[in-house]
């Protein structure tokens, strides 16, 4: 399953991200992983959820993001969520690039029973309306 947590800045959509962070460590029976550019939320996110620099693995674009988040579902089977921070800083500002990005993600959230939440910084109305059969937004 795909969420996307959206809205301009200054909405409330990192809040969000901590509190669904901690419930999914709560309720989950493996590894919740939260990824974010820099390392902001160092002290807002439980210790119990693994937190993820991708400026310390020089990820940028789409491509290399989806990459990453492949190998980290190859990597750990236990995987279940995984919540991300800063979207567009990560893989770009192109809409038509990140919503080919979020409809890989759904097919990979399925094959590995893996639950992805981004964080996207932008109104509702910049958004492809392909995103509304491939992800939830709230």
């Amino acid at each position: 399953m795909v969420t996307l947590i959206v809205g301009k800045k200054g909405t409330g959509k990192t809040k969000k991200l901590i509190n669904l962070t901690n419930e999914a460590v709560e309720n989950s029976n493996g590894n919740v992983i939260v990824i974010e550019k820099g390392s902001k939320l160092t002290y807002d996110v439980t210790h119990k959820a693994r937190l993820i620099d991708t400026e310390q693995y020089s990820i940028t674009g789409f491509d290399a993001f989806f990459g990453f988040l492949s190998g980290l579902c190859a990597g750990n089977y236990d995987l279940t969520d995984v919540l991300v921070d800063s979207t567009l800083k990560i893989g770009g500002q192109d809409f038509v690039q990140f919503a080919d990005f979020i409809e890989k993600i759904n097919v990979l959230a399925a094959k590995t029973e893996t639950k992805f939440t981004f964080l996207v910084s932008a109104d509702e109305s910049e958004l492809p309306k392909s995103l509304d059969a491939v992800a939830v937004k709230i």
